[in-house]
């Protein structure tokens, strides 16, 4: 590759300097130990991967009822926050940046992961398709629990005691996850929010969580260290909105304001602008005047040509960069990329976690 990349040149994100414009994806990978609390194992795996313009962590739930899944790790207790800036602390030893994604899953959860076997939360009760995996095997979704008005805002809290836990361990941002059908998700859509009250209704009453959960982790960092997650035409986790262009136009609209870090879309195939992927991408970015970060299947190819036109400053990877600990030297390079092994992307120990060579060991092998 040329040295006149984009992709591979600096970029400002706010106070933040990134050597480069490639985004490491956050990407569950169900190895966290006893307590949520992420592995030793975890702290190889990010260090390997710091050469990224920045590591946005796995989903790390922020309160025991925000836990969906078997090995995930967490943000809501000391062990977990001290897991985390021994993770922080190998990042920044190889020079690297780390945002901490902030997580709830809301109606995808299941019984037998929360607190004293309770229903999920969720905006409305309104049951999600296909199953949960838990420790006895798959199980059916259950119909959640709406969330009382007056609880909003405890929940909001939970996102705000993540933020401050981020902070102490050590990150350089946190981004809010509002993507892939968990909880913010949920707020957002008409098709899993059927309120009548102020967070439900119009789109501007359905952005009013993810608002409030924005503000109260600016509250706790700038805002300008604080970026957002949205997926707005993912099915993923039963999700559908009759008007996604609107919702979402709605959402990138309040989020203008805050002077972010980034807004994150994951949107397939906005590689091409005249898909819808790509017309809804320019619509938020009319309405988000602030770093756009796409994510998608991206190639080095079809990344460097989205930023050379101005439509995403930065690009997220996720199992590229799973699989090639060195992506941007293997851009830059234009080397041959190992390929992710999806039998050991959940769950496991080293293999297909820190195993894969980097280009120097594959070189030598």
């Amino acid at each position: 590759m040329t040295q006149s990349s984009l992709l591979l040149s600096p970029f400002q994100l706010g106070p933040t300097k990134l050597s480069n414009r490639m985004v490491m994806a956050p990407m569950t990978r169900s190895r966290a130990g006893e307590g949520s609390v992420a592995s030793e194992l975890a702290i190889e795996y990010y260090r390997q991967r710091a050469s990224a313009g920045l590591i946005v962590t796995e989903g790390t739930q922020v309160s025991p009822r925000g836990v969906g899944y078997l090995g995930t790790p967490g943000i809501y207790t000391e062990a977990q926050g001290a897991g985390w800036r021994k993770i922080t602390d190998a990042v920044h030893e190889r020079g690297g940046k780390i945002f901490a994604q902030l997580w709830h899953v809301g109606r995808v959860s299941h019984p037998s992961f929360q607190p004293n076997g309770e229903l999920p939360v969720a905006p409305s009760a309104v049951t999600p398709a296909g199953h949960a995996r838990t420790l006895s095997g798959p199980q059916p979704h259950v119909e959640p629990r709406a969330l009382a008005i007056d609880e909003i805002p405890e929940t909001v809290a939970e996102f705000a005691a993540g933020a401050r836990r981020a902070l102490d361990a050590g990150f350089d941002g946190v981004e809010i996850h509002a993507a892939n059908g968990y909880l913010i998700d949920q707020f957002l859509r008409n098709g899993t929010n059927v309120r009548t009250d102020e967070y439900g209704g119009s789109a501007e009453n359905r952005v009013r969580f993810l608002r409030e959960v924005v503000t109260a982790a600016a509250e706790v960092w700038s805002a300008d260290r604080v970026g957002v997650r949205l997926s707005p035409l993912s099915p993923f986790n039963d999700m559908s909105d009759s008007d996604p262009f609107a919702t979402f136009g709605a959402a990138a609209s309040a989020l203008d304001g805050f002077g972010l870090a980034y807004l994150h879309l994951v949107v397939p195939g906005s590689a091409d602008p005249e898909s819808e992927s790509g017309q809804i991408t320019a619509h938020l970015r009319e309405r988000f005047r602030g770093p756009l970060m796409v994510n998608g299947g991206y190639t080095f190819d079809a990344a460097e040509a989205v930023v050379a036109a101005g439509r995403a400053d930065l690009v997220s990877f996720g199992s590229s960069f799973l699989a090639n600990p060195d992506l941007p030297d293997r851009f830059a390079q234009g080397s041959p990329l190992n390929a992710p092994n999806p039998a050991t992307f959940y769950g496991g120990g080293a293999e297909g976690y820190t195993d894969y060579p980097a280009l120097a060991a594959a070189v030598l092998a």
